[in-house]
């Protein structure tokens, strides 16, 4: 079984690695720095379907098939599925598994389901309970405006402190057989909440979340940002991420040299003006899987602390004027090339 080493971090005891990952991407992601890098450019908002719903489902099938085929196996294969999205009943999730009779486990952490659904499905196998599992999420710009704030077609003015939600999937598959990405470890975070009340300012809100993992983490371990080629939050932006090194610098530990932001990296905010950058459970699963996993399989990554971030509110708690707690959850991925 997994060892924790701590409150928060653990460690696995089984050599746990990703044997496929896969993508997709939206218009607006396929114009921004990494748009060379996804799998599949969608052109259209609605993916040749009916609703946005349904493209977001179809998004979903894509970049797990991407992923089955890097691992070179059928869906049939798979002994376990975690997966979620932003949407009531995580429906984009459910419905593009609907016709499988694969064991599934639904999930909601908001933004931050991508390493949620990998840690489950980690310590699934870890457990013994699975041999080869699946973990994936996505994001759609359209269904979450018409979710949180309002169908697009009413043109709200947005705040200069709002993140646009990105519009894509990703995919891992997980297994035992030697591959050249590891899962070392990981932590479940605890629920962080400074007060925050705007709902725009969601890189403020999750900032808290994703500090403290950070340096939990590091305590529990006993190491420092020194010893990782890379920490990468999921979609605080420009607010969060500036607002995580500096806490960090208080508290002692130096960010500023290996240290970004999934929501920072995906667009390039100048000339696509997306405000703060980007948000959304795709925005970490998609760099992740388009950007990280190739640069830890080609051998210019190492060691990677890897955290998804999300706000744990919903439109009815901030009508009602509540504060929005935020969680984190960390991944420490090990390139181990031959």
């Amino acid at each position: 079984m997994a060892k924790k080493t701590g409150r928060y971090a653990f460690a696995f005891e089984k050599n746990i690695y990703i044997a496929g990952y896969g993508n997709i991407a939206g218009k607006k992601e396929g114009q921004g720095p990494l748009g060379g890098l996804f799998d599949r450019i969608e052109p259209d908002l609605y993916c040749g379907r009916k609703t946005m719903e349904q493209a977001e489902v179809r998004m979903q099938q894509t970049a797990l098939e991407n992923a089955l085929r890097r691992a070179g196996i059928g869906r049939e294969e798979l002994d376990l599925v975690g997966a979620g999205d932003l949407l009531n009943q995580c429906i984009s999730s459910a419905y593009s598994f609907r016709d499988s009779d694969v064991p599934y486990i639904g999930l909601y952490g908001a933004c931050s389901t991508m390493a949620l659904s990998t840690l489950i499905a980690a310590l699934s196998i870890e457990a013994g309970v699975a041999k080869t599992a699946a973990a994936f999420t996505s994001s759609h710009f359209g269904t979450a405006e018409r979710q949180y704030r309002f169908p697009l077609e009413y043109g709200g003015q947005r705040q200069p402190a709002a993140q646009h939600t990105v519009t894509a999937a990703g995919a891992v598959i997980l297994h035992e057989k030697k591959s050249p990405v590891r899962l070392a470890g990981g932590a479940f975070g605890s629920i962080q909440d400074l007060g925050v009340t705007d709902s725009s300012n969601m890189g403020g809100a999750m900032a808290p979340a994703a500090l403290r993992l950070i340096l939990d983490y590091l305590r529990e371990t006993a190491t420092s940002p020194a010893d990782y080629d890379l920490i990468l939050t999921g979609d605080l932006g420009a607010i969060g991420a500036e607002i995580v090194v500096d806490l960090a610098a208080r508290n002692g530990v130096n960010l500023h040299s290996n240290y970004q932001d999934c929501g920072l990296l995906i667009y390039d905010r100048q000339k696509q003006d997306m405000h703060a950058g980007g948000s959304g459970c795709g925005c970490s699963a998609a760099v992740l899987t388009a950007c990280v996993l190739p640069r830890i399989i080609e051998g210019t990554l190492k060691e990677v602390l890897f955290l998804s971030t999300g706000a744990l509110m919903s439109p009815l708690s901030v009508m009602q004027g509540e504060s929005i707690p935020a969680i984190a959850h960390l991944i420490h991925l090990k390139g181990e090339r031959e």
